[in-house]
């Protein structure tokens, strides 16, 4: 494949990531079960009387776009990718209210019309007036990676000079209640939770949206090359080295040509062993985390992907996502690594552009 160039990377997370220099303030939330994303002032970039209809996955996506594509320069993208693994979950718990509290009759359809995964890249494109190629992936923890593999082909391809790719999900009240039942959110006589060195099963829930304008040209704006990505639903913890060195091979690329190697550590003892296991491949590369800083949901690898692209960026590591002290002055290749209670494997590399 030719090369795909991320030109702009902006991000809505439970730290204050659209003002700048955010970096020198990202502070863990290790003693709560769920983390809230900071809101920006809605009402500075979407009128009022459109903000009471909008999901808060509608809202944080409509201005996480704004802002990539205007760090790219660009008015109107040649395509809008958007991943999710929830969706509008708020709306379709209101919906799904409904149908129970008024006995499955005199139903408006609003909530269900607005509760669909689609809604985000469809608001986006109304608010753009863009009527080109517009597509929405649902898949889990690897949703964004599938929307970059898609911008990458429509750019490879012709049918596309810049795409806005994004990923997007959002906390609601019911759902968190059942994570709590089920103990996919860590309980709260395990906290503060231990996200390297965890014993408990569990995580600490978060949500956000990160968007992204990928291009065929390098421009002034450019954090990185998107070399390549790749995705396994299921993955035996024995061959985790030899998934991540086929990938690096693929790329002509050895463990240690890899400055910095971005894991997903939720603080989940039963997960968290894959991540464990992929650090025994790398001596001499930097060695991060990051879902202290965000939470974990389906699409937390989206904050990742903007940290690194920051990373490559700014040649600095935030102390916050060490796992051992060991800055490099010189960074050019990173390596993500995601996965989702241990399913849905990807890994991400990209390039110093």
């Amino acid at each position: 494949m030719n090369a795909v160039y991320i030109n702009s990377a902006s991000c809505i997370s439970v730290q204050d990531t659209l003002k700048e220099n955010f970096s020198q303030d990202l502070k863990a939330g290790p003693s709560v079960q769920i983390l809230k994303a900071v809101d920006p002032n809605y009402k500075e970039f979407i009128p009022p009387a459109m903000i009471r209809r909008m999901s808060k996955t509608v809202k944080m996506s409509s201005v996480a776009s704004t802002y990539a594509l205007k760090e790219a320069g660009i008015e109107k993208p040649d395509a809008i990718i958007v991943g999710t693994g929830m969706g509008c979950s708020q709306d379709s718990e209101k919906f799904l209210k409904n149908v129970i509290d008024n006995h499955e009759e005199f139903l408006t359809p609003t909530f269900f019309i607005q509760s669909t995964h689609n809604t985000v890249a469809g608001q986006i494109a109304l608010g753009l007036q863009c009527h080109a190629y517009n597509f929405t992936y649902v898949n889990t923890s690897s949703s964004l990676e599938f929307s970059f593999l898609d911008a990458q082909l429509q750019i490879n391809d012709g049918e596309a000079e810049n795409v806005l790719v994004g990923a997007a999900d959002e906390q609601t009240a019911r759902t968190m209640e059942l994570y709590r039942l089920n103990n996919t959110i860590k309980k709260e006589e395990d906290l503060p939770a231990d996200y390297l060195h965890s014993k408990t099963d569990g995580v600490i829930w978060g949500e956000g949206a990160a968007f992204f304008v990928l291009g065929k040209d390098k421009t002034e704006s450019s954090y990185a090359q998107l070399r390549d990505i790749q995705i396994i639903n299921r993955l035996d913890i024995e061959k985790t080295t030899s998934f991540i060195g086929d990938f690096l091979a693929k790329n002509n690329l050895k463990p240690e040509d890899i400055d910095a190697v971005i894991l997903g550590f939720s603080g989940d003892a039963t997960s968290d062993v894959y991540y464990t296991k992929a650090m025994d491949a790398f001596q001499n590369s930097a060695l991060l985390y990051y879902k202290h800083l965000s939470g974990e949901f389906n699409t937390a690898s989206g904050f990742s992907t903007f940290m690194a692209c920051h990373i490559l960026k700014e040649q600095q590591i935030p102390e916050v996502m060490m796992i051992r002290s060991e800055q490099k002055t010189d960074i050019k290749n990173i390596l993500l690594y995601n996965h989702l209670a241990g399913n849905d494997h990807s890994l991400m590399l990209l390039e110093r552009a």
